[in-house]
């Protein structure tokens, strides 16, 4: 009889770690968060939690990021319009959610933490802007939009608005401000 006894396999227990994290996050807010907490929550010790992470922020943002990450597709509606205002509502969905409302969080604690402003620019913000430069892209190569455009400029135009709202002035973001800021901006890029 071959049993298996002792550990549970890593990757469980990874996965344990990551759910407990993500599921505090959600419960108390990132700056509540205790690796203690974590580990309490995982069933396993701090040395575990530090076999993988360097400390709380990382082992957080694992977690958010593993519960959260989805398939970065594309739109392809075939009209610039359409591709945008798909990219940009779901975000907004997303971003006013109890869930996407982490984000917020994050950028705050960016602002502190210059690791977190990292992970957060390369595994969230870096893969969804990618999204809109081909977008932008096929836009142009559609003839939709000028060809002569600032693609990284247009991007910023595109979205500014929305974190300008989430984080300053608390301003509705809903898909009637998401048309409208499409239509305005696309106004003055299109051919």
């Amino acid at each position: 009889m071959d049993k298996k006894i002792g550990r549970p396999r890593s990757e469980e227990t990874k996965n344990s770690i990551l759910t407990a994290a993500y599921e505090l996050l959600l419960e108390n807010g990132f700056k509540t968060i205790t690796v203690e907490g974590i580990a309490d929550r995982a069933g396993v010790s701090k040395a575990t939690i530090y076999k993988w992470w360097p400390n709380k922020a990382s082992v957080v943002l694992d977690g958010f990021f593993a519960a959260t990450e989805t398939m970065l597709q594309v739109p392809d509606t075939g009209s610039i319009k359409d591709d945008l205002f798909i990219q940009v509502n779901n975000l907004a969905s997303f971003l006013t959610s109890s869930k996407g409302k982490v984000i917020t969080e994050l950028i705050a604690e960016g602002q502190f933490d210059p690791n977190i402003a990292q992970e957060y620019r390369n595994r969230y913000f870096n893969p969804r802007r990618l999204i809109s430069q081909h977008i932008f892209e096929r836009g142009v190569q559609r003839g939709e939009l000028k060809k002569e455009l600032d693609i990284e400029l247009c991007i910023d135009i595109m979205f500014a608005p929305l974190f300008y709202r989430l984080l300053i002035t608390g301003e509705t973001v809903n898909t009637e401000f998401v048309k409208d800021l499409i239509a305005n901006a696309l106004s003055g890029l299109a051919v």
